[in-house]
């Protein structure tokens, strides 16, 4: 199935926005871990969610290559 031309300009777009997202996320863990009263329970709570981010963005990704016919 092929995607029209503003179905994948979607697609990048909220790929874009996911990627900036799993970024804030990353700096926030960081920011997080690097104090001295650090939340642990925060911290995974912000891992798991950078996780799913990450997935989704892998199936963003994976709908934007066309499919090769074998």
């Amino acid at each position: 199935m092929s995607i029209t031309q503003d179905e994948k300009h979607m697609l990048m777009q909220e790929l874009v926005e996911l990627k900036q997202e799993h970024r804030e996320l990353d700096l926030a863990i960081t920011n997080l871990q690097a104090r001295l009263d650090t939340n642990q329970f925060e911290v995974s709570r912000l891992k798991k969610q950078k996780l799913k981010l990450k997935d989704a963005i892998a199936r963003l990704e994976s709908n934007l290559i066309p499919d090769l016919l074998a």
